[in-house]
């Protein structure tokens, strides 16, 4: 549920740029600074944040977080002007990454080390939800009660959450103060380095054209502007097949499971580009990609956190900031292939990058090896 509430919080400021930029009188590009600059404060501030707090009690430090959350919200609601808006959006994404490291952590230690992969994957199924229902719904919402009420809804959603955490979960100690020196010793590694950059390297493949898939349905499948939304639920939710896929075989292989997904991913890229004109093979096209999309969420965050056991919930973040860095990388790419080569291309180069991500897995494993 907090997952949820993050997410929504996240990504539903896409759907809203147009009214936020007509009702603060800034141009789009303006509004659409506020992603990256929530990407970027996630990509830096994440990593010594969740070090700093480690040692918190987790349920009083997921509560203090969706307190937070509600607060920002609330700002977001009121922000006369676009400076407001942007501080608006730092307070939370500030937070965003403390949450998914520590959450992911904190899911396996009370679903046991049987039932942990599972657990990170039902937290991480908060992404399909938000996806499936959070964004769409409240893009839909904003244009009855516009982007101020839905911002409104946001931050009593974010209240609800604290208090059912507060309320249902059990007390979690996280166990003994560590230094951030100590902590950052991961980092020392190269088996856990190699797995970072490959989830970076694999966000970006997704970003490159997911970041404009309503563009690609729009201008390269024809699909009306109308239908767009009810398509990119749908993409929502075949990703629960990705989630509950990612979540059953993560026990095996997490090298060996990345790359099958990840081989997906570009197929379904691929195949979306390749099939465009064809409504039944779209959908199938559309189909891989999104159960990959949602599919490589946990299994890259889990895979980051077992190469570095020494500091979990540190190495969760450090995925969270790398997966934020290839979101912003990849949208720049996508960025730079639409105005180069046409919509129509971006499946083919985020396949292209996809592969790349395959081939460089025997390297990351030769490093487990060596290390073993």
């Amino acid at each position: 549920m907090a997952a949820f509430t993050i997410v929504t919080t996240e990504f539903l400021i896409i759907g809203l740029l147009p009214s936020i930029a007509r009702d603060l009188s800034v141009t789009i590009s303006t509004a659409g600074q506020l992603v990256t600059l929530f990407a970027l404060v996630v990509t830096i501030f994440g990593p010594p944040l969740t070090a700093w707090v480690a040692h918190f009690e987790r349920r009083s430090l997921f509560v203090a977080i969706l307190v937070l959350f509600a607060a920002s919200n609330a700002l977001a609601a009121i922000a006369p002007n676009v400076w407001v808006l942007a501080i608006a959006r730092i307070v939370p994404a500030l937070a965003l990454p403390v949450f998914w490291g520590t959450a992911s952590e904190t899911a396996g230690k009370i679903a046991g080390p049987q039932a942990a992969s599972r657990a990170v994957s039902t937290v991480y199924l908060g992404i399909s939800a938000a996806m499936l229902f959070g964004i769409p719904m409240g893009t839909l919402a904003s244009e009855g009660i516009g982007w101020r009420g839905a911002f409104w809804l946001l931050a009593a959603l974010s209240l609800v959450t604290a208090a059912v955490l507060f309320l249902c979960m059990p007390k979690q100690d996280a166990g003994a103060r560590s230094s951030l020196f100590e902590q950052a010793r991961i980092f020392r590694n190269p088996f856990f380095v190699a797995n970072v950059l490959l989830s970076a390297l694999i966000f970006t493949a997704n970003f490159t054209a997911y970041t404009y898939l309503a563009d690609i349905l729009e201008r390269v499948a024809h699909v009306s502007s109308a239908a767009v939304g009810w398509w990119l639920m749908g993409f929502g939710a075949v990703g629960l097949i990705g989630n509950w896929l990612g979540g059953r075989w993560l026990d095996g292989s997490p090298l060996a499971v990345t790359g099958v997904f990840t081989l997906l991913l570009g197929v379904g890229m691929a195949l979306t580009m390749l099939f465009a004109q064809s409504i039944g093979l779209l959908f199938v096209a559309l189909a891989l990609w999104g159960i990959a999309n949602t599919a490589l969420y946990p299994i890259c965050q889990v895979r980051v956190m077992r190469a570095g056991p020494d500091a979990q919930a540190l190495a969760g973040t450090v995925n969270v900031s790398a997966a934020n860095a290839g979101i912003g990388l990849g949208a720049v790419i996508g960025g730079v292939t639409i105005s180069q080569m046409g919509p129509g291309s971006l499946g083919y180069v985020g396949a292209v990058i996809a592969l790349i991500a395959v081939v460089t897995l025997p390297l990351v494993n030769r490093l487990n090896l060596r290390r073993g």
